[in-house]
């Protein structure tokens, strides 16, 4: 069934449901050819509505706060996996309430913190920097060699009795390549502390449900692995990959400004509040135009000459809070619906109300073709940021 626009609380994020089960169920898939163990990381996609579905594919879910953790705890009915690049002391003991599994950042924090949380019954975890990645972005690189997150070679010469288990994570919607390299930089490099330990996580960045991605690769390497190293249990924890392009942000066009021979569709939404990826990273998003009379056609990625186009701006006073021109078959009209593609990783858990910007809505577009409004936001949202 086909989502329709006009019935959406613009703006509002909405979630396709029959494709997040599409994107679990390949990932199940992979799961039990590769004997590896999926779990999903909540900042990239926290919609707490679909825990339990997702539990139902997956073997739990990363934290790297307490929030998270107990979010996890509460909604999806397992304990968490949490890491965090530091733990704040007051709020310790409470995540090791809500986690099977706590990483630390440092030898540092582990001395600090490590006994206490073995004497839980948490599994104790280091993450360590192998300094490879992939990734060409500084701000989402995460291996960098002079980074704060984990401890490089160098810094390890021993690995304290009391670990059980170790975590890297380098990667960021990157191919099964990338992950066989990975591995086989990590076992260069630390393989000498596998044989004490009893789980290795290899972090996020795993783009396993984008089309054309490695499946086979990623499977062949994550068995190889295990054949090697049998008594480890092998964990991956993507993020984007589990709502990757599972859904849209939906919006309309409020005005439309015509200066200096630039014209710009103003929606009633926003890039720094509502999509600041687009602005960080930084990408242009596949866009969409649905007319008042219903009909749908994709906007041009770059200007063509002949045809209208426009730039997309937001409705915050932020000068930047726009993003650069597309064109369309036909000219737009205030009341057009602008559908930004693929929305709700990485997007729906950073949004904010600066400016005032009221948040998106957050809708289900159910199997079933019935679209369930999850979540309205208001003036009181607004203010409980700022009490």
């Amino acid at each position: 069934m086909k989502l329709d626009v006009h019935s959406v609380p613009s703006p509002a994020f909405v979630l396709e449901e029959d494709k997040l089960l599409t994107n679990l169920t390949r990932i199940a898939q992979i799961q039990e050819a590769s004997g590896a163990h999926v779990i999903l990381a909540l900042k990239a996609f926290s919609m707490w509505r679909v825990f339990p579905l997702v539990g139902q594919f997956l073997h739990g879910a990363t934290a790297s706060s307490l929030h998270e953790a107990r979010l996890i705890h509460e909604e999806m009915g397992v304990k968490a996996h949490t890491y965090s690049p530091a733990y704040l002391p007051e709020e310790f003991d409470h995540i090791l309430t809500h986690s099977s599994h706590i990483t630390f950042n440092s030898l540092r924090q582990l001395e600090r913190y490590g006994a206490r949380a073995k004497a839980a019954g948490v599994s104790v975890g280091l993450r360590l920097n192998p300094e490879y990645s992939e990734v060409e972005t500084d701000l989402y690189n995460p291996a960098s060699p002079s980074g704060r997150l984990g401890e490089t070679a160098p810094n390890v010469p021993v690995l304290p009795a009391l670990v059980e288990g170790l975590h890297c994570h380098t990667l960021c919607e990157s191919s099964a390549n990338a992950t066989a390299q990975l591995i086989a930089v990590f076992e260069k490099k630390f393989g000498h502390f596998l044989p004490q330990l009893k789980w290795v996580n290899f972090g996020g960045g795993h783009l396993m449900t984008r089309s054309g991605y490695e499946t086979q690769t990623l499977i062949d390497a994550l068995k190889a692995f295990k054949s090697r190293h049998p008594h480890l249990e092998v964990i991956l924890e993507p993020g984007s990959a589990v709502a990757w392009q599972t859904g849209v942000l939906v919006s309309r066009v409020l005005d439309i400004v015509d200066n200096g021979g630039v014209k710009t569709a103003i929606a009633d939404i926003s890039f720094t509040a509502h999509m600041p990826d687009t602005l960080e990273m930084p990408y242009k998003p596949k866009l969409s135009v649905v007319d008042q009379e219903g009909a749908s056609h994709p906007a041009l990625m770059e200007p063509q000459e002949g045809k209208p186009t426009y730039r997309i701006g937001g409705v915050s006073c932020l000068a930047g809070d726009y993003m650069s021109a597309y064109s369309f078959d036909q000219a737009l009209e205030i009341g057009d619906y602008l559908v930004f593609d693929d929305m709700i990783h990485y997007t729906m858990v950073k949004t904010t109300t600066f400016n005032g910007v009221r948040l998106p809505s957050i809708c289900i577009f159910q199997t079933d073709g019935r679209l369930e409004v999850v979540r309205q936001f208001g003036y009181e949202d607004f203010k409980s940021r700022l009490s």
